[in-house]
């Protein structure tokens, strides 16, 4: 049976642990070209669909000699199914428990009650999101060591709320459910909650259908830790609004702590009300930035090892260069890699990376070149592109070149020869010491470190 094979591979890929929390009890149906699976909840269809729908597709395509061409993840709301979709109004929620719970085979209707015990029951965090497998880097440190603090200081004002902001992908939602795994290791009986600004409409408007709003008031009220993540998508949701802000406000006069996350900085979120806007900068916000390329690579190091992979650092460097968007890119390519490999009964070389990353290669390849670097750089700065890549040795044109160098070893596979070249001829040399100058301004001299982020953000826009 396909499912069965696939089930087989998938247990040698990933931990044990994963496979037997996420993997297992996945349901899957064939139909023609398409392998359905079927998830408990829409939470469980998202971690599926994030972090090993890639690998799935691969061994699926693999394993049927080309018969299946897609995968889908879909709720299961079959009969008899584990959890129906409306009998969980807002599964994307997860609270209360750091514990593994596994839902039995069969859930009656008639025993699904929506107290606030009976809901913990059926939430929780993801145990893998840990401060243990969080790696931290310069975009992300200070994000790291607030959230740690957070844990010393459970609701003080100077960080209460907590607002994290970064684009999608950099390790927000496993940060502020850090904070929720760690608080329970040392206080098991505190109230957290973790959803999405989704599931709070889906919990609230569920609430008022079935007419039992202020038990979802009492439930929400009384936590000692609530992880709220998107919150931007509240946007639009007027009446779930009015309700999160007399909840966020009761939260905030009993001195429990609140943690929000958004793709961006909160005054940016004109299409929030002004009055919830201003209170979520009553405490801190803390921005993430896309990783450096030594965060890159002990992100694929750390993921490796954790999953009894030998990757070797070359690879990972290969990798890093080349993926530079986000983790669950980063993620999402060395699971390809480690098929590739499997598949062919290798290990991983350079030549396996390469093989496996061939169609992200070719898209960077069109995409982020030395010399759309050049260009960029060249207009952001308003100097003329000659001078960028002459001889000239004036500041004006010294410190954008040497920014533009290093983020051409940044941002390409190209060697330091290569970019010298590519900069009117200059020795390897020159080139690594503009990385090396571009890594020490960054650390000392905050405007030139905005002006690199800037120019990341446009190149990989």
């Amino acid at each position: 049976m396909l499912w069965a094979e696939c089930l087989a591979r998938l247990r040698q890929e990933l931990s044990e642990n994963v496979f037997a929390m996420w993997i297992r009890p996945l349901h899957a149906e064939q139909d023609g070209s398409i392998l359905k699976l079927f998830a408990p909840n829409p939470y469980w269809t998202r971690y599926i669909q994030e972090h090993h729908l890639e690998l799935i597709s691969i061994l699926a395509e693999q394993i049927s000699q080309g018969e299946v061409r897609q995968v889908e993840v879909l709720v299961d709301s079959r009969p008899g199914a584990i959890v129906t979709a409306d009998t969980t109004p807002a599964t994307t929620t997860a609270a209360l428990s750091a514990t593994p719970v596994m839902p039995s085979p069969v859930v009656n209707k008639s025993t699904i009650t929506d107290t606030p015990s009976k809901q913990s029951k059926k939430r929780q965090l993801n145990p893998l999101f840990t401060f243990s497998l969080f790696v931290e880097g310069r975009s992300n440190q200070m994000a790291a060591e607030t959230c740690r603090k957070v844990l010393t200081q459970l609701g003080a004002p100077q960080h209460n709320p907590l607002f994290l902001y970064g684009p999608t992908g950099l390790g927000k939602t496993h940060l502020m459910q850090a904070v929720g795994n760690a608080l329970l290791q040392v206080r098991p009986n505190a109230r957290v909650m973790y959803m999405t600004a989704e599931s709070f409409v889906q919990d609230f408007v569920s609430s008022l259908q079935r007419g039992k709003v202020e038990e979802f008031k009492k439930n929400c009220r009384s936590l000692d830790l609530m992880l709220v993540d998107d919150i931007h998508l509240l946007a639009g949701k007027e009446a779930s609004l009015v309700e999160f802000f007399y909840t966020f406000n009761a939260l905030l006069d009993e001195s429990k702590q609140i943690i929000l996350t958004s793709d961006r900085y909160p005054k940016e979120l004109t299409e929030l009300d002004p009055r919830l806007v201003s209170r979520f900068s009553w405490g801190l916000s803390v921005g993430i930035e896309p990783p450096d390329i030594e965060t890159r690579i002990e992100i694929l190091l750390k993921k490796a090892e954790s999953n009894h992979i030998d990757l070797p650092r070359n690879c990972a460097l290969f990798i890093a260069q080349q993926v530079v968007a986000n983790v669950r890119e980063l993620e999402g390519a060395l699971n390809k890699v480690v098929a590739i490999a499997r598949f062919k009964g290798t290990s991983i070389d350079l030549d396996v990376v390469r093989e496996s990353l061939k169609d992200v290669l070719a898209i960077r390849a069109r995409t982020i070149s030395v010399e759309n670097i050049q260009r960029v750089v060249s207009e952001y700065f308003r100097i003329p592109l000659k001078e960028l890549v002459g001889p000239k040795r004036t500041r004006i044109y010294a410190r954008p070149r040497q920014l533009a160098m290093g983020l051409a070893r940044e941002l390409t596979g190209d060697s330091f020869p290569e970019i010298g070249m590519a900069f009117g001829g200059r020795d390897h040399s020159t080139v690594m010491h503009a990385c090396e100058k571009v890594q020490s301004l960054c650390a000392e001299d905050p405007a030139f470190n905005e002006d690199y982020k800037n120019l990341l953000r446009l190149l990989q826009s």
